[in-house]
């Protein structure tokens, strides 16, 4: 079984509790809104990691940053765009079985269409009274499940 972590805007703040949750994860995917590429290395020194430009990321580290990225492990093929909004624009998901997504900082697991859409939302700095939050997928030949986890 494969477990990858789930982490949307950090807004450039890594929590340790948050950390920890990612630590033994097989893969990272960062839905966006990073703003900093210390966040990257940082993840990038737990696991390999996909990571997509937000709507936040501006800079000379985020121009090497796509709007989306189809990452295919362990038999499951996953499309990673920051705002779920841009899937109505241009809604073609590649072929993927799930959807990693981020912006609207809210954790969210959802089945639509035989797809399973996941918003992990917002490991960063509160946003209103919405959760702290991260998650991860767990694959199994193919099979993906998700979990949130609130912080």
């Amino acid at each position: 079984m494969l477990r990858i972590g789930l982490i949307s805007d950090t807004h450039d703040l890594l929590r340790p509790e948050v950390l920890d949750f990612l630590r033994g994860s097989d893969h990272i995917l960062h839905g966006g809104d990073i703003c900093g590429g210390a966040v990257l290395q940082a993840l990038a020194a737990l696991a390999p990691l996909t990571a997509v430009r937000g709507n936040n990321d501006r800079g000379d580290w985020a121009r090497a940053l796509r709007e989306r990225e189809v990452v295919e492990l362990a038999g499951a093929r996953i499309l990673v765009v920051h705002d779920i909004a841009d899937l109505k624009r241009a809604p073609d998901t590649s072929g993927a079985g799930t959807v990693v997504y981020g912006h609207s900082h809210q954790p969210m697991v959802e089945q639509r269409g035989g797809v399973l859409y996941v918003n992990p939302g917002s490991a960063g700095p509160r946003r209103f009274k919405l959760p702290i939050a991260a998650g991860e997928l767990l694959v199994d030949q193919g099979r993906v499940s998700a979990r949130i986890v609130h912080f």
